[in-house]
């Protein structure tokens, strides 16, 4: 039963189970949340907002990502304008590794801790393997900051070789809820990614998973999402909202609301008290300036800041700016080992 059916306010459920014993919200009570009331939308962000001050403090951690390999991919990941098999305008490009340490230098000179590399593709081959040994090596050479990967579906070997490299978190989201997967990518299943995702968490590499919200799932699927997070229990989610790609299956959906893209912060902080929540693609577009304060005060605690892989980002100058009048301070380097 919901919080609604017993008569019992989500909210005061929240308070005292999340914020006063650190239990997470449980998948029905999360679909409560993401149906509270318009006039009740402030009160949970605040409380949101405390669950995070008393779990994770009050710094932010910052990332920049930057992508190895754009574009050609051979997935069909229905929100991506990367897949190779759709009309969008990204082609494959492969970065240098001089090019790639220059984008670590620029990344931790925003005071960023985190530098992550992505590749569009299924899963690395050898030659992405040996790109990757390269670049991390050349970048802890270059840079005092920690470095992530983001790779697609791995092998136990491969897990091995990246813990080897020095790759410290690995981002593998789930994107969608196990019953909406099938919907959003059909070239792979869910449980593919279940599997990388606890090959990651067993290899000692901190994982980052989260997904997207807005691709048209109902509100009980994305309150699976939010519980099906809390189960593997990542130590990072980036929460994304879909912004629509032209030449995309999803090209045509309309950007989420802002005030259910807030509830769905709130929600993901209350059913994951004591992770990384990360802004991630498509927060300008979905809460914009005033949104994107709400939520930092809603329950986010990380950004990704300047561009994403296909999309422009918020001027970093911007986002930090901001972090500084909230007074949020950013997470150091060595707190974060």
């Amino acid at each position: 039963m919901t919080a609604q059916a017993t008569g019992t306010d989500i909210l005061d459920v929240a308070r005292e189970q999340v914020l006063g014993h650190g239990v997470p919200l449980r998948q029905e009570q999360v679909l409560s949340v993401l149906r509270t009331d318009e006039d009740r939308l402030q009160d949970l962000l605040a409380l949101a907002h405390e669950v995070r001050m008393r779990y994770q403090g009050p710094a932010v951690e910052v990332e920049g990502i930057v992508s190895l390999k754009t574009g050609g991919c051979p997935e069909d990941c229905h929100f991506c304008s990367q897949s190779g098999q759709f009309t969008s305008p990204v082609r494959s490009v492969w970065l240098n590794i001089p090019e790639l340490v220059r984008a670590a230098q620029q990344t931790a000179a925003t005071g960023a801790s985190e530098f992550c590399i992505v590749a569009a593709v299924r899963g690395p081959d050898d030659k992405l393997m040996r790109q990757m040994r390269e670049g991390v090596a050349a970048i802890r050479a270059a840079v005092d900051i920690n470095v992530a990967a983001s790779l697609g579906m791995l092998t136990r070997d491969q897990v091995d070789a990246l813990v080897d490299m020095g790759v410290h978190r690995y981002n593998h989201n789930l994107e969608a809820g196990r019953s909406y997967f099938p919907q959003v990518v059909t070239t792979h299943s869910f449980e593919e990614r279940w599997e990388t995702c606890l090959m990651v968490k067993d290899s000692g590499m901190e994982l980052c998973c989260g997904g997207l919200v807005g691709m048209g799932e109902s509100l009980e699927q994305r309150a699976e999402l939010a519980s099906q997070l809390g189960e593997l229990e990542p130590h990072e989610v980036p929460l994304n909202f879909l912004n629509p790609r032209p030449g995309t299956p999803f090209g045509h959906l309309e950007p989420l609301e802002t005030a259910n893209a807030l509830r769905a912060i709130a929600a993901f902080r209350l059913a994951l008290p004591r992770t990384i929540l990360r802004y991630a693609g498509g927060r300008e577009l979905t809460l914009g300036d005033l949104g994107t304060r709400d939520g930092l005060l809603g329950g986010i605690n990380a950004v990704i800041v300047g561009n994403y892989l296909t999309t422009l980002g918020r001027d970093p100058r911007e986002d930090l700016a901001l972090l500084d009048e909230l007074e949020m301070p950013i997470k150091a380097l060595n707190e974060t080992f």
